[in-house]
């Protein structure tokens, strides 16, 4: 364990010093994804501005859901997101051989060979509004800041999980490049209130799908809106991501060369 923290740590800042390297561009694409990342809650404004509104929620409580989730966002972009972009181009090329001959777990030296600095944008931004929203809404209680701890990570097991499940379709699916964009579909309900949707909705996003925790579940804890009996939906996040990673090392066994 203590050689792979070793490894990860050594990885980690050879890319912080690559991204240093090229200031101007570490710069600019922090600059790019801050920017992009203030599309988010436009759509938010906009409603309260024409005098509508989520119901049951202000502003203020909304953009606190939407800045959980672009932080949870940021952080599975930051330590995930180039896993399954590395391991498209190693089955393309018919390289993932030289993954699997190094003397390494394949998935843990393609996640800490492909930290992404470029997606620091998301987590700066994803703060800003965080610290924006809380000073307009506060904490409900201490307890409710220890269930935003446990809901937030559960909510970042889902995104590990989805990115790990798209990386191990690769192994079969090489024309799989248009999942993210599907995945940025199916998130997107963490984005808004979850109690606004049909039961059906509601169940799914919650239990099935749980992609309800990678926002509106955290936020409501630290607003102290959570009802209790959703917490049984931290099971579901763990299993998530425990199957995303069971799921990517069976898919590495049955790799057979360029293609898949």
């Amino acid at each position: 364990m203590l050689r792979m923290l070793n490894i990860y740590k050594t990885c980690v800042a050879t890319a912080l010093s690559k991204a240093l390297t090229y200031r101007l561009n570490f710069i600019l694409s922090m600059l790019i994804t801050l920017c992009f990342n203030l599309f988010f809650p436009l759509v938010t404004i906009l409603i309260y501005n024409s005098g509508a509104s989520f119901p049951g929620w202000n502003f203020y409580e909304v953009l606190l859901i939407q800045s959980v989730f672009t932080l949870s966002l940021g952080l599975a972009c930051v330590l995930f997101s180039n896993v399954l972009w590395a391991t498209m181009q190693y089955i393309r090329e018919g390289s993932f051989e030289v993954v699997l001959l190094r003397p390494l777990n394949p998935l843990f030296f393609l996640i800490a060979s492909n930290f992404d600095t470029g997606s620091f944008g998301l987590l700066i931004g994803g703060g800003v509004m965080f610290g924006f929203a809380i000073a307009h809404t506060g904490v409900a209680s201490l307890a409710a800041t220890a269930q935003f701890l446990l809901l937030f990570t559960a909510g970042f097991a889902v995104m590990a999980g989805f990115q790990l499940i798209m990386a191990a379709t690769s192994f079969k699916w090489v024309g799989n490049s248009r999942l993210p964009d599907i995945l940025d579909s199916i998130i997107s309900f963490g984005k808004y209130p979850i109690s606004i949707f049909p039961q059906m909705i509601k169940t799914i996003t919650s239990f099935i799908i749980p992609v309800g925790m990678i926002g509106f579940f955290p936020a409501s804890a630290l607003l102290g809106r959570l009802e209790p009996v959703l917490l049984i939906s931290v099971i579901p996040c763990a299993l998530f991501m425990f199957f995303g990673i069971w799921l990517y090392h069976f898919m590495v066994k049955l790799y057979e060369g360029v293609g898949g």
